[in-house]
């Protein structure tokens, strides 16, 4: 049986390292992202005869943004620097998978009320010469996942 270009572009895993991420209206460059996590929490019922586990209510969705800081601006700094008690402006987010060239998504996760619960200054080191990353946790309401 003969593997086609085609059958490897259906049946194989999609690489992790080509993806976009869109934060409100704009795409924004990551270097990583973690937590799109859909999950749900587990109820255990005791009946004095033995136990029984059935699902309950979803888990957070907590989801980690990293990116190289960069001169002049952060997107996040200002975003986190808006929350005043309770009120903030939650934002949509859209991770995609894509194709080779990166024009065509594959896979895409959309998570909905997003809004930014810590921010991480990068590791500071006078004998290290990595890139400065920031790294943004955020608290959204739901993931979705769907397939292109």
């Amino acid at each position: 049986m003969a593997t086609t270009a085609q059958d490897i572009a259906n049946e194989y895993p999609i690489p992790v390292y080509r993806f976009v991420v869109s934060y409100g209206e704009e795409s924004i460059p990551f270097s990583e992202v973690s937590g799109l996590d859909i999950g749900v929490e587990t109820i255990t019922y005791k009946d004095g005869l033995s136990k029984k586990h059935m699902p309950g209510q979803k888990t957070d969705v907590n989801i980690t943004l990293k990116r190289g800081l960069v001169r002049k601006k952060s997107q996040f700094y200002d975003w986190i620097s808006t929350i005043s008690l309770n009120l903030v402006d939650k934002k949509d987010i859209t991770v995609s998978l894509t194709n080779e060239t990166g024009d065509e998504p594959l896979v895409t996760w959309k998570v909905t009320n997003a809004f930014p619960k810590k921010l991480t200054a990068p590791s500071i080191n006078g004998s290290s010469n990595e890139a400065s990353v920031e790294s943004l946790e955020l608290l959204a309401d739901d993931v979705k996942m769907e397939f292109h």
